[in-house]
C-alpha cells in the first residue's frame, strides 16, 4: 500500500516504522498490535500520513494520557508557532537543562554588521549562537542557503561576547529547525565545522532525542488544552510542562474547572515523571 507523505512524496506503508513510533511513546505490546491491525483495515492507496497519525493518536488517547502526547510530540513542536519566538524560548530551556545559560534575540555588533541572533547559550566549557529556523508545518526543509548565510554571520560575529565573561566568546555555530535538512546542507555544514540539529538529526542527539532525554516536552502536547489555552500559556512564558508541574498556580490564569485543572497537572506530571 502507497502512502503520501507531507512533503507530497510517496512510500509503501511500513507497519514496524508505525509500531517503533507508537512504542516510543510508550504503549504496550498490545496497545500497538490493536492500533497496527486498525490503522491496516482503514488503509487506502495514497492515504495521506497526517490522516494515519490523527487515527493512531484518537485511538491512542485510549491508552493513556501521557501516552497519547508523546507520540503527538512532534505535531505539538510544530505548534509553537505561528512566530518563531517560542520555539527560541523553548530550545533556550532545552540546553538550560544541558547546563547551559541561554540568551535569546540578541543585537550583536559584528565586524561589519549588526546581527540579530536567535540564541546565544554559554557554559564553561562552550559557547555558541544558533540560528533557529522554526517551520509551521512538516515537509519544509531547510536548505544550503540558511547553512551559507549562517555561517557568513557566524564569521563576522568570530570576535564577538555573548556575555561578560572569558567563557563568553563564541566558539561555534548552531543551525536548528524542528524539521529537517537538505542534504546539501548537511554536506556544507560537515565541511563547515556547523553544528547542525534537527527533529532526527544527529542521529543519537537529534532534537527529539534531547526533548526526550531532559523531557523539556512543551506545553502544546498536552491533550487537555485548547489551542488558545496553549498560546495564552506561551505568550506569558510557559514553555514546559515542568513549568506547570512546579508552579500549578499558572493553570489559575486560563480559568480551569477544577476537574480539567486537575486532568492537566496529572498529564504534566506524567510526562515530567514526577507522579
Amino acid at each position: 500500500m502507497i502512502i503520501t507523505k507531507a512533503d507530497g512524496s510517496t512510500e509503501e506503508f511500513r507497519p514496524q516504522k508505525l509500531a517503533s513510533s507508537l512504542k516510543k511513546a510508550g504503549a504496550n505490546p498490545n496497545e500497538i498490535a490493536y492500533i497496527l491491525s486498525e490503522i491496516e483495515s482503514s488503509l487506502e492507496d495514497g492515504m495521506k500520513t497526517q490522516m494515519i497519525y490523527q487515527k493512531a493518536f484518537q485511538l491512542l488517547r485510549n491508552s493513556g494520557e501521557s501516552v497519547a502526547a508523546r507520540y503527538s510530540l512532534r505535531r505539538a513542536v510544530f505548534n509553537l508557532g505561528p512566530t518563531g519566538f517560542p520555539f527560541e524560548d523553548f530550545l533556550g530551556k532545552i540546553f538550560e537543562a544541558e547546563g547551559y545559560t541561554t540568551k535569546r534575540r540578541l543585537i550583536l555588533k559584528g565586524k561589519c554588521a549588526t546581527h540579530e541572533v536567535d540564541l546565544a547559550a554559554y557554559s564553561p566549557a562552550d559557547t555558541f549562537i544558533a540560528e533557529a529556523k522554526f517551520h509551521a508545518r512538516p515537509g519544509v526543509k531547510s536548505d544550503l542557503q540558511v547553512a551559507m548565510y549562517s555561517y557568513a554571520r557566524y564569521l563576522d560575529l568570530a570576535s564577538t561576547q555573548v556575555c561578560k565573561g572569558d567563557q563568553c566568546g563564541i566558539v561555534s555555530l548552531r543551525v536548528i529547525t524542528n524539521t529537517k535538512f537538505t542534504q546539501a546542507a548537511i554536506k556544507y555544514a560537515e565541511c563547515s565545522g556547523i553544528k547542525l540539529l534537527s527533529w532526527d538529526y544527529p542521529k543519537h542527539d537529534s532534537l527529539h532525542n534531547k526533548i526526550e532525554r531532559h523531557r523539556t516536552y512543551p506545553i502544546t502536547v498536552l491533550t487537555h488544552l485548547t489551542t488558545s489555552q496553549k498560546q495564552f500559556l506561551l505568550q506569558n512564558g510557559v514553555i514546559l510542562c515542568s513549568d506547570i508541574t512546579k508552579n500549578p498556580t499558572i493553570l489559575h490564569q486560563i480559568n480551569l474547572q477544577r476537574n480539567k485543572f486537575d486532568a492537566v497537572l496529572r498529564e504534566a506530571q506524567a510526562l515530567c515523571g514526577s507522579l
